[in-house]
C-alpha cells in the first residue's frame, strides 16, 4: 500500500482569515459546583513595559472557573493588587473570603519575557507554590505567553486538587458554515482548550470527519471527502504537509491512533462489509483483524495498546466490543439497552465514555470498566463523538442546541457542564493529549 503527499493549499478555497474571524468557539457555563472553591486571582505586575501582550490573570481565573471546581471572586472587590508574596496582607483576603490567592508578574527582557507566579493559603498565611516560566535562564516568546497562562492554570489545578490540569491542550473540531453561494464549507479547526486562537488545518467543500490526534499532538488523521469519496489523510500540523493513505472502493475511515503512534486503527469495506484494519505506518502493512458479516466500525485503542475497543451490529443493535490486537474472539463489553457506540477511552484506562440511547434519546454516557455500570451524563438528545480531557475529568462532544449544531463538555461526575458554540455549525470534537508549541 503506498502513500501519496499531498499539499494542503490546494485544498483551500478560501481565506484562512476569513475562517478564523468566526471560528472562535464562544464557552457557557451552564452547571458548576455549589461548593466551588473561592480564590482570587490578582492582575499580575508588568516590568519593562506599559502593558502585558496576555492577560495572565483574566486567563487563569477564566481556565480554573470553566473546570467547575473554582470560583473566582470579582476584581472589583479587591482591596489591594499585590504582585508578589511579600506584598499581601492576608488579612484582606480573608474579609474577601478567598481561599485561595494568585499573584505574580510579566517582565520584559532583551529577548522576550519572564513571568513569575505565586499560590497562596489565604487562611494559613502560607506560600504552597511558587514558579518562574520559563526557567533555566530561557525566555518566553509572545506567541507562547497564552500557553505559559494555560500552564500555570494546570500547575495550580494540580495543586489544589490533586490531578493534572488539561487547560494546556488543544482540541480539534471541524464547522460547517453556508457560504454566500448557497453551498456549503468544511473546516477543520485546532484551538487552545478554551476555544481561544483557532487556525484551519483544511478548508473544503467537501466534508471532513473523524478527527484524531497523534499521541505527541503534532499530527492529525481524518477522512476527507475532495476526492468525492472517503479518504483517510494525515496531516503534519506545523508544516501542513498530508499524507494520503491508498483509498480502497467503498468506506475507508474512522481512523484511531494506536498509544505509541506507529499505527492507526482503521474501517475498510474493502472486502464486502466494513472491518477493523491495523495499518502499521513504519512498514507500511494492513492487517484485517475482525472477520464477521456485520459491521464493524469506530475503532478506539485501549491505553495500554493491547485491545481495540469498536462498535458492532453483530448482536443486532449497535454494541461496543473488545478485541485484543493480536487477533483473537472479540469479546463484548454492553449489554445495557440496545444502542450503545463511538467508544472513548480515559487515559488511565478506567473509564470509557459512549453514545448510549435510551428513550429515543442519545445520551453521553460512562461505563466503569472494573465496577460495571453506565452512568449517562449529558442532558441527553441528539449527543455524540465523545472525547476525553488527556486528564480524564472531562468528555467533550458535540450535540443540538435549537436546532444547531454545537460542541459541550461535561465533567465525568455529570456536575459541571459547559456549551461552546460559534457561527455555523460545530461538530466532530476531539481531544489533544498535548499542545503543539
Amino acid at each position: 500500500m503506498r502513500i501519496i503527499t499531498v499539499r494542503l493549499l490546494s485544498v483551500c478555497l478560501y481565506l484562512l482569515i476569513s475562517s478564523q474571524a468566526h471560528a472562535v468557539l464562544k464557552i457557557e457555563i451552564t452547571q458548576g459546583i455549589s461548593s466551588a472553591m473561592p480564590i482570587a486571582v490578582v492582575p499580575f505586575g508588568v516590568e519593562g513595559m506599559e502593558s502585558a501582550p496576555v492577560d495572565f490573570a483574566g486567563i487563569i481565573a477564566a481556565n480554573l472557573h470553566r473546570s467547575g471546581r473554582f470560583k473566582p471572586l470579582p476584581e472589583k472587590d479587591f482591596l489591594s493588587r499585590p504582585t508578589t508574596a511579600s506584598m499581601v496582607r492576608f488579612k484582606e483576603w480573608r474579609m474577601l473570603q478567598a481561599e485561595g490567592l494568585v499573584v505574580g508578574n510579566i517582565r520584559k527582557v532583551k529577548n522576550g519575557y519572564v513571568v513569575q507566579f505565586h499560590l497562596l493559603d489565604v487562611y494559613s498565611g502560607k506560600r504552597l507554590l511558587g514558579y518562574t516560566i520559563p526557567a533555566r535562564g530561557k525566555v518566553l516568546r509572545e506567541n507562547e505567553l497564552r500557553y505559559a497562562a494555560h500552564q500555570i492554570s494546570d500547575i495550580i489545578y494540580k495543586e489544589l486538587t490533586g490531578k493534572p490540569g488539561a487547560f494546556a491542550t488543544q482540541i480539534a473540531y471541524v464547522t460547517s458554515v453556508l457560504a454566500a453561494d448557497g453551498k456549503r464549507r468544511y473546516s477543520l479547526f485546532v484551538a487552545d482548550s478554551d476555544g481561544e486562537n483557532p487556525r484551519a488545518v483544511l478548508t473544503s467543500k467537501w466534508p471532513v470527519m473523524s478527527p484524531s490526534w497523534s499521541p505527541d499532538g503534532q499530527r492529525l488523521a481524518y477522512v476527507s471527502f475532495e476526492t468525492e469519496r472517503p479518504v483517510i489523510y494525515i496531516q503534519e500540523l506545523l508544516t501542513g504537509e498530508r499524507k494520503r493513505l491508498q483509498s480502497f472502493k467503498g468506506l475507508n475511515g474512522a481512523p484511531s491512533w494506536s498509544p505509541d503512534g506507529k499505527q492507526l486503527a482503521v474501517v475498510f469495506s474493502r472486502d464486502g462489509n466494513p472491518e477493523i484494519y491495523v495499518y502499521d505506518l513504519a512498514r507500511d502493512k494492513l492487517r484485517r483483524l475482525t472477520h464477521n458479516r456485520a459491521i464493524d466500525t469506530e475503532p478506539v485503542w485501549s491505553p495500554d495498546g493491547e485491545s481495540i475497543v469498536f462498535t458492532s451490529s453483530r448482536s443486532g443493535g449497535a454494541q461496543l466490543y473488545q478485541i485484543p490486537v493480536a487477533g483473537g474472539r472479540p469479546k463484548r463489553l454492553t449489554f445495557e439497552g440496545d444502542y450503545n457506540s463511538r467508544a472513548t477511552f480515559s487515559a488511565d484506562g478506567k473509564l470509557l465514555a459512549m453514545v448510549h440511547r435510551e428513550r429515543d434519546k442519545y445520551y453521553i454516557a460512562v461505563k466503569d470498566l472494573e465496577r460495571g455500570g453506565v452512568r449517562l451524563l449529558s442532558e441527553g438528545g441528539l449527543d455524540e463523538s465523545p472525547s476525553f480531557s488527556p486528564n480524564g475529568s472531562m468528555i467533550i462532544y458535540a450535540t443540538k442546541n435549537r436546532g444547531k449544531s454545537v460542541l459541550a463538555i461535561v465533567s465525568v461526575d455529570g456536575h459541571v457542564r459547559q456549551r461552546l458554540s460559534q457561527a455555523g455549525d460545530v461538530r466532530e470534537p476531539a481531544w489533544s493529549t498535548f499542545k503543539l508549541n
